[in-house]
């Protein structure tokens, strides 16, 4: 059975998530049957990784979620439904939906409602330890993954990868430092995803996705996420040639998240310069 990252490794509440997930992988194991029996009735995949690949814009990946650990309550009363035809008529690219429970308030069901509600590919969000997960997310309309570099070892990464690969589906492979990018491109990560926030510290830093880029092959997809505040931080991230952002809290605080995606979605693309 696929084991990921020692959770006495893993900084505070990290390891608190991870291990609660543990759990609700461990029950849903009874599930597996019924769950790839949905997968052979679920709709069709919405090419995620093409989508983000645009040679014009910065493509934004539009965030859905009520609360995260750091930030509290962010948007309580979210209309799953309004919010995600707000970021399509905006111009975002694909949306990311939170799935989490304990931590974020999301659901399976927001993923089917945004999925629904929309024409753009899904994100599921979550912490994704067991292949079942991407099978469960399949069976509920998604179409992308997010893995967690830090909460993975190298055989576990690579085992999601090909359970998504072999679903049809997009996997955002998620560092943070240079060691964690090496593991993700040696795994093959066709996406990578850059979180400018420290999972130990909440703290966040632009500089971070700057730093990293510089060792990314040209023809790996890059998204910078988290502490992605105003357009500026997008002007400053499509200089040096970010593919595409992942932001929530910022849009989600908006009094019109519409508007202010709209706002971000509009940021031309620079051509990312190697060396």
């Amino acid at each position: 059975m696929p084991e990921t990252q020692c959770a006495d490794s893993l900084p505070g509440i990290l390891a608190e998530i991870v291990e609660k997930k543990r759990g609700e992988v461990a029950a849903l194991r009874t599930q597996a049957r019924g769950l790839e029996a949905k997968v052979v009735d679920s709709p069709p995949i919405r090419d995620f990784l093409s989508v983000i690949r645009s040679p014009e814009r910065v493509s934004l990946i539009a965030e859905c979620k009520r609360r995260s650990p750091g930030a509290g309550l962010i948007r309580p009363h979210l209309e799953l439904e309004t919010l995600s035809r707000s970021y399509e008529e905006a111009g975002a690219a694909a949306l990311s939906v939170l799935t989490d429970a304990p931590y974020f308030g999301g659901s399976l069901e927001d993923l089917r409602v945004a999925r629904e509600a929309t024409n753009l590919p899904i994100l599921r969000k979550d912490f994704t330890l067991d292949p079942l997960q991407v099978v469960e997310g399949r069976a509920a309309g998604a179409d992308a993954v997010l893995l967690i570099v830090r909460i993975l070892d190298d055989a576990v990464l690579r085992s999601l990868m090909a359970e998504a690969a072999g679903l049809g589906m997009s996997a955002l492979v998620e560092v943070h430092d240079e060691r964690e990018l090496r593991r993700a491109l040696d795994a093959g990560a066709q996406i990578i995803g850059i979180n400018n926030r420290d999972l130990a510290t909440f703290t966040t830093d632009l500089d971070t996705t700057i730093r990293l880029l510089e060792g990314v092959p040209e023809d790996v997809l890059v998204v910078s996420e988290s502490g992605i505040r105003v357009t500026r931080d997008v002007d400053r991230l499509s200089a040096v040639g970010i593919d595409a952002i992942l932001v929530g809290e910022s849009l989600l605080r908006s009094p019109d998240p519409g508007a202010a995606a709209h706002e971000m979605a509009q940021v031309a693309r620079t051509e990312r310069a190697h060396g």
